[in-house]
């Protein structure tokens, strides 16, 4: 019975297992502090197989550095052993969506989708904090004092002399930021796909460290542009040296060279039919809601009047996606859908004989007409209050949403902040008829004392985007008339913590009565069943939006995960026939807890009844 291994993988043992294929006379072994041997790398040895390849010593060499850098490195390396824990109450359609909203630090989060999402997210979109010179709210614990920073950095001489003429803080507060990037950008490209691409969000204070950052990462040949957005709508007078700053930068990566990432969405052509026998040929329905609010955009508020039935179907919240004379046009083509009650909302014709594969290319000054205060007031107006500081409008990212990915693609934001990220992979499906799926990461940052934020009910940032997600789920169902259909506006809430197991190697002093009671089952008190199969998932690199149905077999709960994948017991005193019936389903994988197998003829019952009913199911302890 093969023990389950819960937790995130060594990296530094998978890239020692590398260097080992290639040069399997350079490894060697070590006594660890246990006095277990364990293999590593003989350093001299393998310096003498690459010995005139070396950059070593004081030669001169192009490099970028900075004090931590190589701590940060270690850092996403580190193994972690914690726990994703669902939050039922928290989340909207539990059972059947298929969107992650995980709370917690967005390193751990990576370290701990690594295990089920290598290689599946097509696109991965973060807007991460802007240096300002402030501490980070992440507890990398990489800020250091300004006296640690003078020792590492070589800027001062041993007496203390300064040999650099510049603030120790710019470089201490860019080394900070540096070390705080580094190791989730090294954890989000193993996520991607082979065509996969990334969009980070940046201004000015950090865009050179980010691309060299991400020149080490990803690979200098993997840039492709740095999108150039106006974010400002209205030049700012109040600077000083006259210069109105009104960009922003959307810095872009491939995760290999020579993918064409702008090229539109896979057409599903499945989705196009032609039930009214339209000349044209195959059709399907596009949204036609706008998004833009009757402040921005009047000439897209107006009433819309179906003229052969005389229905008026009103103005959406957020206008009509074209103005009156284009309305006309798509009337008189015969290219408007009207629906039968006045609570639906007229959609237009999109015909497939008219889409082109060979979709013009995306201009790296990006052309959409919206502005920091368009995702400031887009977001006042979902939850009624401020409580956000420069949300980006969900125009922006929906706009590069639907240039790069698929209609099933996975979407990727771990600082999703106010959620921008999940409003726009919703209204994107909404508008094309996709089944994108998104994955956000929020660290439950408590919201300033006294704030708008704070005075409207929200704790913290991770509540704001929580929140924000159901009203704009809502909106946009309605809004599209898609109330009827089978459209994912849910999310799976998951709280990030510690290992649902105690420690079993705790010392003689640490060991209680109620300890070793617990010993049987290795279980924390606070812990439920449903808790102990979110743990397991990834180490079995099961999708954390799987399928869940609980069954009861003789008593017994039993977790079957996507129809038979998985099958997972956590009771004890497990009877032959709870065995022999989830051997019947044949499972891939069946996972029980250790302490049902107190005696081998257990063990051994257990073993036959699967080589008998299901001798391919891949059996686990933990």
């Amino acid at each position: 019975m093969d023990k389950l291994e819960l937790g995130t993988p060594d990296l530094t043992d998978a890239n020692i297992d590398v260097i080992a294929r290639l040069f399997p006379q350079v490894v060697t072994e070590v006594a660890d502090e246990s006095g277990e041997l364990r293999q590593t790398i003989d350093f001299e040895a393998l310096r003498q197989e690459l010995a005139d390849d070396l950059a070593d010593g004081p030669a001169e060499r192009y490099q970028f550095t900075w004090p931590g850098k190589q701590a940060a490195k270690l850092e996403a390396r580190r193994p972690v052993s914690k726990a994703l824990r669902p939050a039922r109450a928290e989340s909207v359609d539990f059972d059947t969506t298929r969107n992650l909203y995980i709370e917690g630090d967005n390193l751990d989060a990576l370290r701990l989708l690594r295990n089920n999402y290598a290689g599946q997210v097509k696109m991965i979109y973060i807007d991460p904090p802007y240096n300002t010179g402030n501490d980070f709210v992440y507890d990398d614990d990489y800020s250091r004092s300004a006296t640690d920073y003078r020792d590492k950095s070589g800027d001062f001489d041993p007496e203390g002399g300064r040999l650099v003429q510049n603030l120790s803080s710019n470089g201490r507060f860019h080394s900070d930021w540096c070390s705080m990037m580094y190791p989730r950008l090294l954890l989000a490209k193993d996520l991607l796909t082979s065509d996969g691409a990334i969009f980070k969000s940046i201004n000015d204070n950090e865009s050179v460290q980010l691309r060299k950052i991400c020149d080490e990462v990803f690979g200098e040949e993997n840039f492709i542009a740095p999108f150039v957005w106006q974010s400002r709508q209205n030049r700012d007078n109040r600077n000083n040296s006259g210069v109105s700053t009104d960009h922003e930068y959307i810095v872009f990566y491939t995760r290999k060279p020579g993918n064409r990432i702008f090229y539109g969405v896979d057409r599903d052509e499945a989705q196009y039919t032609n039930p009214d026998n339209d000349s044209r040929g195959d059709w399907a329905s596009a949204n036609m809601v706008g998004l833009a609010s009757a402040q921005a955009r009047p000439n897209l508020h107006y009433d819309l009047v179906n003229p052969a039935t005389g229905i008026n179907y009103g103005c959406p919240e957020m206008g009509w996606r074209y103005d009156q004379s284009t309305i006309q046009r798509l009337i008189q083509d015969n290219r408007i859908i009207w629906p039968s009650e006045i609570t639906g909302r007229p959609r237009r014709k999109v015909f497939l004989s008219e889409l082109s594969t060979n979709l013009p290319g995306f201009s790296s000054i990006m052309d959409v007409e919206c502005f920091t205060n368009t995702g400031t007031r887009e977001l006042r107006d979902l939850l009624g209050a401020k409580v956000f500081d420069f949300p980006k409008p969900s125009l922006l990212i929906q706009t590069i949403i639907r240039q790069c990915t698929n209609l099933d693609s996975v979407v990727l934001d771990f600082f999703s902040g106010s959620t921008t990220t999940a409003q726009a992979v919703i209204q994107a499906n909404a508008d094309d008829g996709g089944d994108r799926r998104f994955i956000l990461v929020q660290y439950p940052e408590t919201t300033v004392s006294g704030s708008e934020a704070s005075k409207t009910g929200y704790n913290t940032i991770a509540d704001i985007g929580k929140e924000r997600i159901r009203r704009a789920g809502t909106k946009i169902k309605e809004e599209t008339g898609l109330l009827s259909e089978n459209f994912d506006i849910g999310f799976r809430v998951l709280k990030i913590d510690s290992s649902n197991f105690e420690d079993r190697y705790a010392t003689p002093s640490e060991t209680t009565q109620q300890s070793l009671s617990l010993q049987a089952k290795n279980i924390k008190l606070d812990r439920s069943a449903e808790d102990i199969l979110f743990e397991i998932l990834p180490a079995l690199r099961i999708p954390l939006s799987a399928r869940i149905e609980e069954l009861t077999i003789n008593g017994k709960q039993i977790f079957n995960i996507n129809v038979n994948q998985l099958l997972a017991c956590f009771d004890t005193a497990i009877d032959t026939e709870v065995i022999e019936q989830i051997a019947k389903l044949k499972p891939k994988y069946a996972v029980f807890i250790d302490s049902v197998f107190a005696e081998d003829s257990a063990i051994a019952n257990f073993e036959e009844l699967f080589k008998t009913y299901s001798p391919d199911t891949e059996c686990r302890v933990i």
